[in-house]
């Protein structure tokens, strides 16, 4: 692709071309056109007759001939910086389009936690692989310690997690809050209910996250002063959580979006919970330093996307 600018003169525009601007800058760089063509691998009165022809048309010298070499003139000052912001902006310009092609091949490793995995994050995937099939993606399962620590050594580009500890390692794209509910099945007694309190769940069996899920200590902070939460059943299963809450009369608490296809099925029920303003935090976060493939940044960009629009049905 043959860049060029436009320059003014006296006689109307003149059109430089790429292979002028190279020459110009390169004699520019070295102060010398015989080193200047051999780094150019061109002749030497090749480079000197773009020159020479440039400063008739501009009827005004570009570089002063000294002894020891070439040296801009101050017209030559002003044309070589308008040569050089082209030749960047041809530059960026090729960039783009490789990020585009890199599009089209490449692979990302996502870090995310098993609830996500078995949920919102396989729907993001599929989404993604349906639109972009050449874009290889390897997703790696831990708690949030581990997903954390996984992008923070570069083992993964990217980690979707909730409520992921602050580390000056990890940038964090996008953050999304919202609240928790308690999820019940349809002929529970709370279901009719629109909110309830944590005090009203305490009436009945419930089903926890275990402490080894960041989502214990935000059910936790929900509860009642002075109040102990006895759980029937502790696990880090999302899906054993989901399967108890359908058996009356157990209660567990997660978010809307953790059951939005139990509760379009009818299998079950999510009531907001009132009286608290505790949120779970759900995070993509990359590495601070350095910068993702062309693939992880879109893949990054896509799921932000489709977890927004997520937040904004629920």
């Amino acid at each position: 692709m043959e860049q060029s600018i436009r320059l003014p003169s006296g006689n109307g525009p003149i059109m430089l071309h790429g292979r002028a601007l190279r020459y110009i800058d390169e004699v520019a760089r070295q102060g010398s056109i015989r080193k200047a063509a051999k780094t150019l691998h061109v002749a030497a009165s090749a480079v000197n007759r773009y020159i020479l022809e440039l400063e008739e048309e501009l009827q005004a010298p570009i570089f002063e001939r000294l002894p020891r070499g070439l040296k801009l003139t101050s017209s030559g000052e002003i044309l070589i910086q308008h040569i050089r912001e082209t030749l960047q902006a041809h530059q960026r310009m090729r960039a783009q389009i490789q990020s585009l092609k890199g599009l089209n091949r490449g692979e990302v490793v996502l870090a995310t936690m098993a609830t996500l995995a078995a949920g919102r994050v396989a729907e993001i995937v599929a989404a993604y692989r349906e639109k972009h099939p050449q874009v290889s993606l390897r997703i790696m399962v831990g708690d949030r310690t581990t997903v954390a620590e996984m992008v923070a050594l570069g083992q993964a580009d990217l980690a979707i997690a909730y409520n992921l500890p602050d580390d000056t390692r990890l940038q964090r794209a996008a953050e999304f809050r919202h609240a928790l509910g308690a999820v019940v099945a349809p002929a529970h007694p709370l279901a009719n209910r629109k909110t309830v309190r944590m005090s009203d769940c305490l009436l009945y069996p419930l089903v926890l996250a275990d402490r080894s899920l960041s989502l214990r200590e935000v059910v936790e902070a929900t509860a009642p002063a002075r109040a102990t939460l006895v759980p029937v059943v502790e696990t880090n299963s999302m899906e054993l959580m989901k399967r108890l809450a359908r058996t009356t009369p157990h209660v567990t608490f997660l978010n809307r979006l953790d059951v939005d296809r139990e509760m379009a099925t009818g299998d079950l029920v999510f009531i907001p919970l009132t009286g608290t303003d505790s949120l779970q935090r759900l995070n993509i976060l990359h590495r601070a330093r350095g910068s993702l493939s062309p693939a992880g940044s879109h893949f990054m960009q896509f799921a932000q996307e489709r977890l927004l629009a997520s937040f904004d049905e629920s």
